[in-house]
C-alpha cells in the first residue's frame, strides 16, 4: 500500500450517513434483525465445504484480517437491511456478528457497512469505471499474463479511492448492531469482475451516534473483506445470470487481497442446497475488531 493509500484509508473516517426515503429513520432503532436461520424456510441446506484458519474458539480471540477499502467505497450510504434494489442474482441473507477481539464481549450499536458488485461485476456508482461482464479493461490495469494488484479502477491502481461517476447505489448499505453485536442484510450473491475473486466489502465504525438523520461521528475501527469458497462459486456460475458472465474468474487460492487465512481472513461460512444454489444462500461470520482501533 502507498503512503498515499495509507492517509487515505486513515481519513476515511465515518462522518454522517443520511437516512433516504420516508420512514427511514424510524426503521433504525427497530428491535432485532431478520432471521438468518428462517431465510429459506423449508429448504435442505447444507454447509459449504470451506477450511477455516482457527477454530471457533480461538476465532474470537483474533482480529479479522483487515484488507484493502478498495476504489468504490461511498460514504454516506443508505440505512437498510436490504441493499437488493431491483437487482438479479441468487438471493443472500448475509448475517454478522461484530465482537470486541480482546474481551469477546459483542459490540452494539455499531454501524455495519457493506458493498459489492452485481452479478456481472459491476459496482453501483461506478458503473463506467467496473470492468464486469467481459467488458474492456480499463486503461492503467495489468496487461494480460501479469499478476493484478488490489482491485481494477480507472487507472489510478488498486485501492485509491475513485470519485462515483453515477447516482445508482444498488448493493450497497448500512445497519447498526443489535445488543447481540449482529446485524442481517439481504442481498444477492456477488459476481466476479477481472482480476479479483468473488467478495464483499465490510466496514464497522463505532462511538457514532445514532440519530433520525442516521449515523453520525465515531471512527471506522474495521476495513475488511468478506470471501466465498470455491465450491459455492462454481455453483453459482452455472445460475443466469452469472453464466452469461465473459469474465474470466480469478479463484479463491489466486486472489491477491484474500490472505489464506480462513475465518480469521473473512471466509463466509455458507449453507445453502448444493443441488439448487438459486434458491438461496446463508452466509455467516463473527467479525473479531478492534474497536479502539482506527482503520
Amino acid at each position: 500500500m502507498t503512503g498515499n493509500q495509507a492517509k487515505h484509508k486513515k481519513d476515511l473516517t465515518r462522518r454522517k450517513v443520511v437516512v433516504a426515503g420516508a420512514g427511514a429513520a424510524g426503521a433504525v432503532g427497530a428491535a432485532g434483525t431478520l432471521a438468518a436461520s428462517g431465510a429459506f424456510a423449508g429448504e435442505t441446506s447444507t454447509a459449504a465445504s470451506a477450511s477455516s484458519g482457527s477454530t471457533a474458539s480461538e476465532a474470537c480471540y483474533k482480529l479479522t484480517s483487515e484488507t484493502t477499502e478498495g476504489p468504490y467505497y461511498i460514504d454516506a450510504d443508505k440505512i437498510r437491511r436490504d441493499i437488493t434494489e431491483d437487482k438479479e442474482g441468487i438471493p443472500l441473507t448475509l448475517s454478522l456478528k461484530v465482537i470486541d477481539s480482546e474481551t469477546c464481549e459483542p459490540i452494539r450499536d455499531a454501524a455495519v457497512d457493506i458493498w459489492h458488485c452485481d452479478a456481472l461485476g459491476i459496482y453501483s456508482g461506478y458503473e463506467s469505471l467496473s470492468t464486469g461482464g467481459g467488458g474492456t479493461a480499463p486503461t492503467g490495469a495489468p496487461p494480460t499474463g501479469e499478476p493484478p494488484t488490489g482491485e481494477p479502477t480507472g487507472g489510478t491502481g488498486g485501492g485509491v479511492h475513485e470519485e462515483p461517476t453515477d447516482d445508482e447505489r444498488y448493493l450497497r448499505g448500512t445497519w447498526r448492531t443489535d445488543r447481540q453485536g449482529r446485524v442481517t442484510f439481504r442481498t444477492i450473491f456477488p459476481g466476479w469482475y477481472r482480476g479479483r475473486t468473488v467478495h464483499i466489502h465490510t466496514k464497522v465504525h463505532v462511538d457514532g451516534e445514532w440519530t433520525d438523520a442516521g449515523y453520525e461521528g465515531g471512527h471506522t475501527c474495521h476495513t475488511g473483506q468478506f470471501f466465498f469458497d470455491e465450491e459455492s462459486v462454481l455453483a453459482s456460475a452455472e445460475v443466469e445470470p452469472y453464466s452469461t458472465s465473459t469474465t474470466e474468474r480469478t479463484t479463491l487460492t489466486e486472489d491477491t487481497i484474500y490472505d489464506q487465512s480462513g475465518t480469521a481472513g473473512g471466509l463466509l461460512k455458507l449453507k445453502y442446497n448444493k443441488k439448487n444454489i438459486a434458491k438461496g444462500v446463508i452466509g455467516s461470520i463473527t467479525m473479531g475488531v478492534a474497536p479502539d482501533g482506527a482503520f
